[in-house]
């Protein structure tokens, strides 16, 4: 299952929001080795989670943190314009995103990294934007390609790369092919959390 909670909305879901973060400590600083924050709760967050973030977040059965994206629009405070301004141009743009804390959990099964993908091209398309943009380890472009979606490199240095995903309702329909999620299904997840909001302008 797929969820898409707003960072003021996670009071709804209080152990699914302690295992995003704590899966998050889990990867960056455990298996990583990045100099992140951690907390007394073993929770992993940084200056852009108090900016109201919108998590997609995939569950398993029991509704427990299985994978997980932030997305933040790049008319605010964003990661590539602040941390890694190098990497790329300054985006300001409403119809941009980034996406930034590419997470999976210890235990998620094959397949999370692309339902994963699959949250994100419908979060692009329900909301009318164009594009994402993401920073990742240079060597992950090729990774992206296996699972179906890469985006193009705007930018790269001492092994880190910045990149930009094109929404496009074809790429998003082999998404759908290739996790066996039904379109229909994609949208209902999305909709389920989020359609009764108005899209940002």
């Amino acid at each position: 299952m797929l969820r898409y909670l707003y960072a003021t909305d996670l009071e709804r879901a209080p152990d699914l929001a302690a295992g995003m973060f704590r899966d998050r400590a889990a990867q960056f600083r455990d298996r990583l080795g990045w100099d992140v924050q951690v907390d007394a709760l073993g929770w992993e967050t940084d200056q852009y989670d108090v900016c109201d973030p919108l998590y997609v977040i995939a569950t398993d059965r029991s509704g427990a943190h299985l994978g997980s994206l932030r997305f933040l629009p790049t008319t605010g405070p964003h990661m590539l314009a602040e941390v890694f301004p190098h990497l790329a141009p300054r985006i300001h743009d409403r119809d941009v995103w980034e996406a930034t804390r590419f997470c999976l959990a210890p235990r998620s099964p094959l397949g999370t990294a692309r339902l994963l993908l699959l949250a994100a091209s419908q979060l692009g398309l329900s909301m009318g934007l164009t594009h994402a943009l993401g920073v990742f380890d240079g060597a992950m472009p090729r990774v992206y390609r296996r699972l179906g979606w890469e985006p193009e490199v705007l930018g790269q240095a001492a092994g880190i790369a910045a990149g930009r995903w094109t929404f496009d309702p074809a790429i998003h329909d082999r998404l759908c092919h290739a996790t066996g999620v039904s379109p229909q299904r994609a949208r209902d997840w999305f909709e389920a959390d989020l359609g009764h909001l108005p899209l940002p302008t």
